[in-house]
């Protein structure tokens, strides 16, 4: 059931943005607010519901890329980059804006885990300690890095240019790992 409201409160967020109220999201749902309110005491409760299984995701991946034996450093660090938690359709740049005004505390702690990569950076470290990275300031990687992921929350863009989630990670990482001069 929560499974259920979560994904009607995505729903209803695409839909109308953030300012809807419990009662809309009960007749999304067609149910009662009562049930509704059984499951979850506040639209809070369930953007920080959202929130804890996409972060709890994200990390469970993560270690399951760094912990795999078999893959080659490259390999984890491309496979980090394109991580794409659960109910990643959630975040666009305007449902972090309306997060931003509306719930401050859930857009901090989004935009800290949004800003923040520490596997990945080790990941790197551990390239440019091995040589298989280029030696270069790790932070300035790693601003690069994230802000060319974060850029892929302009949903619209690849909407309006019919570029799916999954080419534009692919492409992202190539570029990243390989750069763009063409082969001879």
């Amino acid at each position: 059931m929560k499974t259920r409201i979560i994904n009607a409160f995505i729903e209803e967020t695409r839909s109308n943005g953030i300012k809807f109220t419990m009662d809309d999201l009960a007749r999304r749902l067609g149910m009662s607010k009562r049930t509704l309110y059984e499951n979850f005491s506040s639209k809070v409760e369930i953007l920080d519901s959202i929130i804890d299984r996409t972060l709890g995701e994200f990390e469970e991946e993560s270690r399951r890329i760094i912990d795999n034996p078999e893959l080659t450093l490259l390999e984890k660090i491309h496979q980090e980059i394109i991580v794409v938690p659960k109910f990643n359709e959630f975040y666009d740049l305007g449902i972090l804006e309306q997060l931003k005004r509306s719930y401050p505390a859930q857009w901090e702690r989004v935009n800290h885990e949004f800003q923040q990569w520490d596997d990945l950076k080790g990941l790197l470290e551990e390239g440019i300690r091995t040589g298989v990275i280029v030696d270069r300031n790790i932070d300035l990687l790693m601003k690069l890095i994230i802000t060319t992921i974060n850029a892929t929350l302009d949903r619209q863009f690849f909407f309006d240019h019919s570029i799916s989630v999954k080419e534009t990670y692919g492409t992202i990482v190539d570029m990243l790992l390989n750069g763009i001069k063409k082969e001879k």
